[in-house]
């Protein structure tokens, strides 16, 4: 399970907009949805903000890591 697929399931279970998640991690909705689409890949700093947002390692939320 890659980084969209990850973001979307936090996202989902924390009951988070696209809307919301993307003012969270300081980026646009468009770009949410790119990731969770798996059209585009994060750049470091997203993905790190994202693992902090959600209180997970980043090789979780990268799908390298059940934990």
């Amino acid at each position: 399970m890659g980084f969209g697929k990850k973001l979307k399931e936090l996202r989902i279970e924390r009951r988070l907009t696209q809307e919301e998640l993307a003012e969270a991690l300081g980026c646009s909705q468009a770009m949410i949805a790119r990731w969770e689409a798996n059209e585009h890949q994060p750049k470091e700093e997203h993905i790190v903000k994202a693992a902090k947002f959600f209180g997970v390692s980043t090789d979780y939320i990268l799908g390298l890591s059940d934990y």
